[in-house]
């Protein structure tokens, strides 16, 4: 089965090289979709001189619209039968892919989410974040009857049927509170894998703030009665 790698970006250009090789050395993906969401620091003219090279293929967004936004774009153009999501920030290794695939080419699963919070190696940081993370994994496993450690991890990865159909409103990070909560709904089989992480800070350029803590919970709310 073909992979689909999508990696959304915004104002990475100090990591987008540095991701690019490493999702290219790991040989996995048939197609890299790079969705640049109007960036302002350098990091469209470094992907203009990637673009067609090595699997990479760079969709341009004309305005910043979100990371949900910039996903969408790279599902819709994806041609793969796996469809991967990486985030550009080098807190995400690549490296784990053969763990993430595993579920899904043995038939055992449609749907895998890399979690942080399974015993994979990680820097040890961001006590809140973690603290909130965990929150909103637990209302979600209330709301849906289900057992995740780990909703809004980064590492989603899910077979071509998953997407079919599936309508996906919000445009920021709450992208993952509502993707996780319509796959719950179609009862689809989900499993979770240990991965490593190494999260930035703020001072670092981490993007995710209070505000999408909020509209996380909302979503998951939301979605709860409606599609």
């Amino acid at each position: 089965m073909d992979l689909s790698v999508i990696i959304p970006v915004y104002n990475e250009v100090n990591h987008i090289r540095e991701i690019l090789a490493r999702v290219q050395a790991t040989k996995l993906a048939k197609e890299i979709i790079v969705v640049d969401d109007a960036s302002t620091d350098g990091t469209r003219e470094t992907l203009a001189k990637l673009n067609g090279k090595r699997k990479v293929r760079v969709l341009l967004h004309e305005q910043n619209k979100g990371k949900g936004a910039a996903v969408v774009t790279g599902m819709n153009a994806a041609q793969g039968d796996i469809l991967l999501i990486q985030d550009a920030d080098l807190e995400y290794d690549p490296r784990d892919y053969p763990t993430l695939l595993k579920p899904i080419h043995e038939g055992r699963a449609d749907v895998v989410y890399g979690s942080r919070f399974l015993g994979g190696t990680h820097r040890v940081t961001m006590f809140w974040h973690q603290v909130a993370n965990q929150l909103l994994t637990l209302m979600t496993n209330i709301l849906y009857d289900t057992i995740l450690t780990d909703m809004e991890t980064g590492y989603k990865v899910f077979r071509r049927e998953v997407i079919e159909g599936l309508q996906i409103r919000s445009q920021r990070f709450n992208f993952e509170p509502e993707f996780t909560a319509k796959i719950l709904k179609r009862k689809y089989r989900i499993y979770e894998a240990p991965i490593s992480f190494n999260p930035r800070d703020y001072s670092e350029g981490k993007k995710i703030g209070l505000r999408d803590a909020f509209e996380a919970v909302w979503a998951l709310l939301r979605y709860r009665v409606m599609d």
